[in-house]
């Protein structure tokens, strides 16, 4: 005797996928449900709900479908070629997410760092350039911005652009360097 599938709109509208993700966050839904949700929608004869748990019944859970080639996935009654990009897509994101390593930043201990970051980008502009650095609490810079292009020998910025950025990037702190194209770095405009 089969089991009567439960139709999804019977379901309390708060026991849903998506008003569950709402109501409670992700990390409280199931790999069903999540499914579902990716899926979007289910077939005449079945709730999507069905369908997702269909497909990790194929897949043998989460770990085979990592690999799971989109004509496996429209082989999935209920899964056809939207449905299983965007499925394929979700787990190409995934695993670039997991596999994404943060670059070596570099650290300023002196104000010879500094000058070494900057000096060669800049030693040969033929303008002014007014050049904040952005660093974390460990003194790594997160950021780096021009934040003015000034002429041959004047560069005038005001601070809230530089404050701005610097709040914008939750620096603990910043550098700020300008160049002297003139040759002259006592030809300071006030």
């Amino acid at each position: 005797m089969a089991v009567p599938s439960i139709r999804f709109k019977d379901v309390p509208k708060e026991d849903r996928p998506r008003e569950r993700l709402l109501k409670a966050g992700p990390g409280h839904l199931s790999n069903q449900e999540i499914l579902a949700i990716l899926i979007g929608s289910g077939t005449k004869e079945e709730s999507v709900m069905s369908v997702a748990n269909r497909v990790l019944m194929h897949f043998e859970g989460l770990k085979l479908l990592r690999d799971a080639t989109i004509e496996e996935l429209v082989s999935i009654k209920g899964i056809g070629t939207a449905k299983g990009l965007l499925i394929l897509s979700a787990i190409e994101l995934g695993k670039r997410m997991s596999e994404y390593k943060s670059e070596d930043r570099y650290v300023i201990r002196s104000p010879d760092d500094g000058a070494d970051y900057i000096m060669e980008e800049m030693r040969n502009l033929t303008q002014e350039h007014f050049v904040v650095l952005f660093l974390n609490t460990k003194n790594q810079i997160i950021h780096r911005q021009t934040i003015f292009i000034g002429s041959l020998n004047a560069s005038i910025v005001h601070p809230r652009e530089v404050y701005r950025e610097a709040v914008k990037r939750s620096a603990a702190s910043i550098i700020v360097a300008h160049n002297h194209p003139s040759g002259d770095p006592l030809n300071i405009v006030t």
